[in-house]
């Protein structure tokens, strides 16, 4: 089955609800599937704000939603973790 829509080829489902919806993925995937390198301060403020924007989001347009869940459970986790402030590395030595 080919995915095309308006005569536009879709690469991913993403791209074949972006076509077939109308509307532009690039905050959709800021907010729903992260941005590359953010801390885990970040990654939590946003998946925080997303969720309830998805919550909203059910009600206002279903469809959108689902597009929307789905970018947010394949999001990644950040796996670098930031040092507390304050604390350094130690060298080894024992004092």
């Amino acid at each position: 089955m080919k995915s095309i829509v308006a005569g536009q080829w879709a690469g991913s489902a993403l791209e074949f609800a972006e076509l077939a919806l109308g509307i532009d993925s690039a905050p959709f995937d800021a907010l729903f599937g992260g941005v590359a390198g953010e801390s885990a301060t970040e990654y939590a403020a946003r998946t925080d704000v997303a969720r309830e924007v998805l919550a909203e989001l059910w009600e206002a347009d279903p469809e959108s939603a689902k597009v929307a869940a789905e970018l947010l459970r394949t999001a990644p986790v950040p796996l670098r973790r930031q040092r507390a402030a304050g604390r350094r590395p130690r060298s080894g030595v024992a004092a």
